[in-house]
Formats: C-alpha cells, sequence, structure tokens
C-alpha cells in the first residue's frame, strides 16, 4: 500500500468515530420506530458542554460525564414532546437543531465573550493508544493504533449495542415497538417506554460524539459539528439499519472526510469545492441507496 494511503486511511479511522457514536444512538431510536434527525443538535450540545465542564473542572472524565449528562437532558426533553405531548417528531427534531446552534453561541459569548473559536489551551490532550509491537504490524499497525482512546471505546460501543439490541429483551422489546407495536401493547407492555429509552441513548452517544469533535481540537467552533449529524443519519440508512453496516458506512464516510483533508493541500483545486467532497459524496450514496432500495422492492414485489 503507498504512501499516500495508509496516512489517509489512518486519519478515516479517527474521522469516523463521532459519525459512528451518533448513528449508533441513533440507530436505537431508528429500530424503536422514531426517526431522530435531532443527532445533530445533540452533537452539538454534547461538544460545547463536554469541553466547558472539562475547562472549569481541568479534569476530563469530569467534562465528558457533564457533557453527556446535558445531552441527555435535551434527548429527554426532545422525547418528552415528541411521546407525551405528541409533537411532530420532525419539527420537533429541527427545533432541537436550532436550539443547540443557538445556545451553544449565546453561552459562549456569556462566558468566555467571543462568538467565534474559543481556544482552550490549559485542557489536557486526549489520551492515545500507543502499543509499539501492535504498530510493527505491516499496514494493520499504521492504520489502526496511535488513535485517541474513544476511537476504540465507539467499537466497543457498537459491540455492546449489538449485544443489547439482539440478545437482550429490552433489545426485542425495543424492536418490536418498531416493528410490531401492537404486538407489545398486547403484552402490556408500553412501546412509548422503549421509545423514550432510545432518545435518551442517542442523547448517550451524541455526547460522547460532541466530546470526540472538542475535546481532539482542544477549541470549539460555532457549529462544530457542521452537518456530521446529518451524515450519521444517512449511515445508519445506508448501513442497512445494522450494527455492523454502520461501522462500514461510518468508515466509507470518514475516508471521504479524510481524502478532502488531503486533497487540499495536494490538488489545484478551489477549497470550496475539496470540502464539499465528503457532502457531495452523501448526496451521491443516498441516491445510489435509494435506487438500490427500489429496485430491490420491485424484485421482490414482483
Amino acid at each position: 500500500m503507498n504512501s499516500v494511503a495508509i496516512p489517509v486511511l489512518h486519519s478515516a479511522v479517527a474521522i469516523m468515530t463521532p459519525l459512528l457514536l451518533a448513528a449508533t444512538g441513533g440507530l436505537f431510536t431508528e429500530l424503536s420506530g422514531m426517526l431522530n434527525i435531532a443527532l445533530e443538535g445533540l452533537m452539538l450540545t454534547g461538544a460545547f458542554t463536554s469541553i466547558v465542564f472539562t475547562y472549569y473542572s481541568q479534569n476530563m472524565i469530569v467534562g465528558v460525564f457533564m457533557g453527556i449528562l446535558c445531552t441527555m437532558a435535551l434527548a429527554a426533553l426532545l422525547g418528552s414532546i415528541t411521546l407525551h405531548l405528541k409533537s411532530n417528531v420532525f419539527i420537533t427534531g429541527l427545533a432541537t437543531n436550532l436550539f443547540a446552534s443557538g445556545l451553544t453561541v449565546v453561552l459562549a459569548f456569556r462566558l468566555f465573550g467571543n462568538k467565534g473559536v474559543i481556544v482552550f489551551e490549559d485542557i489536557a490532550k486526549l489520551p492515545r493508544l500507543v502499543i509499539p509491537k501492535l504498530q510493527q504490524i505491516p499496514i494493520l499497525g499504521d492504520i489502526l493504533i496511535g488513535h485517541h482512546i474513544f476511537v476504540y471505546g465507539s467499537w466497543v460501543l457498537l459491540v455492546v449495542a449489538t449485544w443489547v439490541l439482539y440478545k437482550t429483551p429490552f433489545g426485542f422489546r425495543l424492536r418490536a415497538a418498531g416493528l410490531h407495536e401492537q404486538t407489545l401493547v398486547s403484552l402490556g407492555m408500553r412501546p412509548q417506554r422503549y421509545r423514550f429509552f432510545a432518545f435518551l441513548i442517542s442523547g448517550f452517544t451524541c455526547g460522547l460524539a460532541g466530546a470526540v469533535l472538542t475535546l481532539n481540537l482542544g477549541a470549539f467552533v460555532p457549529n462544530i459539528t457542521s452537518g456530521k449529524g446529518w451524515i450519521a443519519l444517512v449511515v445508519i440508512f445506508l448501513g442497512q439499519k445494522k450494527p455492523i453496516g454502520l461501522f462500514f458506512a461510518a468508515l466509507v464516510f470518514g475516508f471521504a472526510d479524510a481524502f478532502s483533508n488531503y486533497a487540499q493541500g495536494a490538488w489545484n483545486i478551489p477549497a470550496d469545492f475539496i470540502l464539499a467532497i465528503p457532502y457531495i459524496f452523501t448526496l451521491i450514496a443516498m441516491v445510489l441507496f435509494s435506487v438500490y432500495t427500489s429496485r430491490k422492492s420491485r424484485f421482490e414485489g414482483s
């Protein structure tokens, strides 16, 4: 493998992490029968609160914990309004995204007197896994070793999510809420309860995803998510709503983003076009996926 491909793939593995984390939580809401388009706002909330609490406490664990707690609180509010007050899930999701976008800018100005980029120079860097013997493995060592702990944590979380969804009574009931709601009701169970828990889980994973964005950068940028929540939603569908599919779909988008970063320095092409590569790729992927599912449904129907 040439010297260009390995660094790009190494970068892709890191870039895919927030997408994979957000998509993992979004998978729970999707399988429960609720399309959660608020992943963007939840990630942004986690990004801001995690680095702010890390800065004030000077403890990354406290910062990440508080970031997750704040994001889960917003997810709980989203779930309550949607499930108990019967608000339209699309409108509520869009409102959540707009609320998070505006609130983080307002709080940033109130706390730090800055509406732009806020650099936190005093916080610790994310710890990285460095195992010299594993790094000596050809190709795989260069690609998979040396990342921060959230990268490997996202893989572990995906395995746990797979076990919860397909090997536990909770997972069976949550999926039944999306596929056979009346069957669940006939057994004396409330589908809304499992959907609410799904929202909380999405808040947990999106809090982690947001923490990755800011703590890895050591700074907060307004709207730092830059559409990653929407791409995570695409990852869910492109991954066929299956955990292993999520992993490979997130990796593909991570590669597209990493490739655009490499292309900025390697090609004499307008920067705006290069920066749009991940989003162009997202659009193409969704069109191809729509064509594939349409043809598949016609074939099964015939």
